[in-house]
């Protein structure tokens, strides 16, 4: 679409530069005295440059007719806001007197003479002579003439146009002047009021003044007062007329800020906005695409929106003169924006880093805003900013961050209590034809977490000069201690371990205080210094670490520890707001502070585990590292549980051990290995594949065994015998428990099988268990077999033969529901770590309580 400049083209005033605040202050006096800007001594500029509302023409129309005898109302008081045009309609009928032959006399009581005395003081009816006549030779008194001197000074010069602005700050200065008993306001209300009389019954002078100052300074209660006794005096003779009706002051506006207009590039502009506003729903509710349509023509280039908040928000301030104080405001972003090619100007499009922009609306607000300007819109490092680059490459370009902004401050301000806008407000005028609106909305939602000053309340959005919960949350995490940091971090640890398949210990970092056994533990460090897991892993206290294969290490991975520590202090700041019962926090902003409590909360469960998330591992060369990656969106493991689970599926650790394995790892070559340098070294060899837990290696042994793989038997005498192949064995892991090789296995079996029956050989197998009661010879055929109840047992095992006797224990316990052993062992020594590590652990492994201790 075409840049708006190339639509409406501006004044070359305003482009250039040339932007002094008397170019848009409306100055009858000035005019008179042919001083002052073309655009009000030029009438044929002026009128170039005006608009002719329709309040004006009426206006002018009634006094041209009264000054030609044809009627019309004598006398006229002009009413309007501050800055309302009240001066520019004087002005307009001041350069028609030529045009309609009248003397035109004016009178601006803020210009006339004044002084201590009231010689020295211009009085209204000596102005009036001096400019009807040229002297002041008949109403130079202090005292004002009566009615019938007046009637003559007029008559003398007929037609006769009066026009009188500011007479209050006069007024308001006469009061301090005596003449006799009286002052001098007193004596020129006297005049105003003979001078209505007369006005009201000659019939080609027409009095036109207004009632009310422009400067709002100048609004005091003497002042109120003044003007309630002017207002009485002219009452019965006056009408009261506005020039400028509200529905007009858009065109106003772009009669005086730009000369040209391409009225079907207008249209075109106008009509690609209301398409894209109906389809994106953020027309205003209840108004029709034609109606808002016809506003916006009528405003074009600026939005009508723009016209409305200036005008109504901005122009209700004391110090704000509505079509003055819009004019020159505008000029200025018609100024900034000249290098720029937008369609049309919208709020959004005011640039708050420009400062005389700036200051046009401090002015008016106060200077603490500066400082709120510059901290969420302006800066380098303002929020908006980071809005604008948190919404997406995209978007980037289209600074809607900045933009949303900008619409809010402007919505913020009012002279009265109106404040504040809707989101539906801010997706029409923040928006781009080149973005869904949504993404404005999108905008609003972040601005509320990166804003300092923004405050939202009753879904409405405006600025405020007092922090908001973002700038109180800011300053309380820069005040958090370190060492409330390092306790939530503890905490938090503690409360997102499962426990279970790995002993875990928190920040642990003496291997003294970790015990060196054969159970797979976690250890979680503070920092991965490689220094304090070499440690761990090669020492437990002032001794050598046996098992170092049992264990892990997790710490944390340092490019996530600023996000972390970041998260933590929100945590701590929010719960630090809400305990403060010293802050003055809405409803609104309580609920806001749960809120954010709970998803941080929530959060933490996922920052913890993004945080923790390096895993070291026992190697050959001393250990490995491997990262658990970032988790999967509503992932909620515990760290010990993702740890192990990492473990397991990278084959660090293994819940089944395939028989396959067994034999192709350790009997690759050999005849034997023993069942206890197997599993030991699982746990003391780094780098080897680890059981979860003891039990895997013996269902694994015990798989392969009746699978035929190998066999399971004791080193007796250095030569190992076979006990157990394809059948289920009894497994210890311990002593001289050996797996034996499949061939040697059958070796052995296929030297034992003797025929049945042969003389001096039993008729059973040494391979299968022997079973009690059962007669090997004499026995006669269907004697009835003999039970026993109980059975009590006490021998001495001799050495190498433990294999043989577990088959009578298998065949006990498969007829007993109760196999209790009591077992002496003497005539030799054990350390108290071996009996630890290597008894006590195998039955607290296999579940199996200990009644009576060694002696």
């Amino acid at each position: 679409m075409k840049a708006f400049h190339t639509i409406a083209i501006p004044h070359r005033d305003i482009l250039e530069g040339r932007l002094t605040m008397d170019v848009f202050a409306a100055d009858l006096w000035e005019v008179r005295q042919k001083r002052g800007p073309d655009e009000y001594k030029d009438a044929e500029t002026f009128f170039r440059k005006t608009y002719l509302t329709q309040g004006m023409q009426d206006l002018l129309g009634i006094v041209e007719k009264r000054l030609r005898g044809e009627g019309g109302d004598p006398v006229i008081q002009i009413q309007t806001p501050f800055g309302g045009g009240k001066t520019h309609a004087l002005i307009a009928m001041y350069h028609k007197a030529e045009t309609w032959k009248a003397a035109p006399v004016v009178i601006v009581g803020e210009k006339l003479q004044t002084g201590s005395r009231a010689e020295n003081f211009d009085t209204l009816w000596g102005v009036m002579e001096e400019q009807l006549t040229g002297t002041k030779a008949a109403f130079s008194s202090p005292v004002p003439p009566g009615g019938e001197q007046i009637k003559q000074l007029l008559q003398g010069h007929a037609p006769v146009l009066i026009l009188m602005d500011e007479l209050i700050p006069y007024l308001n200065t006469t009061d301090a002047v005596q003449v006799g008993d009286a002052t001098l306001t007193t004596l020129t209300l006297t005049f105003l009021h003979n001078l209505t009389n007369v006005v009201s019954e000659m019939g080609n002078v027409s009095l036109v003044l207004t009632t009310t100052p422009s400067n709002p300074y100048n609004r005091t209660a003497r002042g109120e007062e003044l003007v309630a006794q002017l207002q009485d005096i002219t009452a019965r003779r006056e009408i009261i007329k506005s020039p400028v009706q509200e529905d007009e002051i858009a065109r106003i506006i772009r009669r005086r800020l730009f000369g040209d207009m391409d009225l079907k590039g207008a249209e075109s502009a106008v009509a690609g906005f209301v398409e894209y506003a109906e389809k994106e729903g953020i027309l205003p509710t209840g108004m029709q695409p034609s109606e808002y349509r016809d506003r916006f023509l009528d405003a074009y280039p600026f939005m009508p929106e723009v016209v409305d908040v200036l005008y109504h928000r901005w122009g209700s301030f004391p110090t704000f003169q509505r079509t003055r104080g819009v004019l020159r405001l505008l000029a200025l972003v018609i100024r900034s924006l000249k290098e720029t090619h937008p369609p049309y100007i919208s709020l959004a499009d005011f640039d708050l880093s420009d400062q005389e922009i700036r200051q046009e609306l401090l002015r008016n607000i106060g200077p603490e805003y500066n400082g709120v300007i510059a901290a969420d819109i302006t800066d380098v490092e303002a929020g908006s900013k980071k809005v604008d680059v948190s919404l997406g490459r995209a978007y980037q370009g289209l600074h809607l961050g900045s933009r949303t902004a900008t619409t809010i401050f402007l919505y913020s301000f009012s002279g009265g209590h109106e404040r504040g806008t809707t989101l539906g407000d801010l997706k029409r005028c923040a928006t781009t034809l080149e973005n869904p609106a949504s993404v404005v909305a999108e905008a609003v939602e972040q601005s509320k977490g990166k804003l300092f000053y923004l405050q939202d309340i009753d879904e409405k959005y405006f600025f405020d000069n007092q922090p908001n919960i973002n700038r109180i949350l800011r300053t309380r995490m820069e005040n958090v201690k370190e060492g409330e940091l390092v306790q939530m971090e503890q905490e938090l640890l503690r409360t997102r371990i499962q426990g279970g398949n790995l002993g875990v210990f928190v920040w642990e970092e003496e291997g003294g205080n970790i015990p060196d056994s054969a159970d797979l533990k976690l250890v979680i460090l503070k920092k991965g210094t490689p220094e304090i897991i070499n440690g761990i892993l090669t020492t437990k206290g002032l001794t050598p670490r046996v098992y170092r294969n049992a264990l892990f290490f997790l710490y944390p991975s340092e490019s996530e520890r600023a996000g972390f520590v970041h998260t933590l202090k929100r945590k701590l700041a929010y719960q630090s707001i809400e305990q403060d019962k010293h802050l003055s926090l809405s409803d609104e902003q309580k609920k806001d502070i749960r809120k954010e409590l709970k998803n941080i909360e929530s959060g933490l469960k996922e920052s913890i585990r993004r945080f923790y998330r390096s895993v070291a591992i026992p190697d050959r060369k001393g250990f490995k590292e491997t990262d658990l990656g970032i988790p999967t969106y509503g992932e909620d493991k515990k760290l010990d549980q993702a740890v192990y689970e990492k473990l397991r599926s990278d084959g660090e650790i293994l819940e089944k051990i395939v028989p396959l394995v067994i034999k192709e790892k350790y009997l690759s070559g050999k005849d034997y290995v023993k069942t206890e340098q197997v599993y030991q070294s699982c746990l003391k060899t780094p780098g080897e594949t680890r059981p979860i837990r003891k039990g895997i290696l013996e269902q694994g042994i015990a798989e392969g065994v009746r699978m035929g793989l190998f066999g399971l038997g004791e080193l007796e005498e250095d030569t190992p015998v076979c006990g157990y192949f394809r059948q289920q064995p009894s497994i210890m892991l311990s002593g001289n428990e050996v797996l034996i090789s499949e061939l040697l296995c059958r070796e052995q079996k296929k030297a034992e099988e003797v025929p049945a029956g042969a003389e001096g050989t039993p008729s059973y197998s040494p391979l299968e268990p022997l079973r009690v009661g059962k007669k090997i010879e004499g026995g006669k055929p269907g004697t009835p077999t003999k039970t026993k109840d109980s059975i009590q047992l006490r021998f001495e095992i001799p050495k190498g033969k433990v294999s043989n006797i577990m088959g009578v224990i298998n065949l006990l316990q498969s007829k007993f529901e109760t196999v209790e052993i009591a077992l002496t062992a003497k005539q030799g020594t054990i350390s108290e770590q071996d009996y630890e590590d290597k008894i006590e652990e195998t039955f607290r492994q296999l579940e199996i309580e200990l009644k009576v201790d060694a002696v």
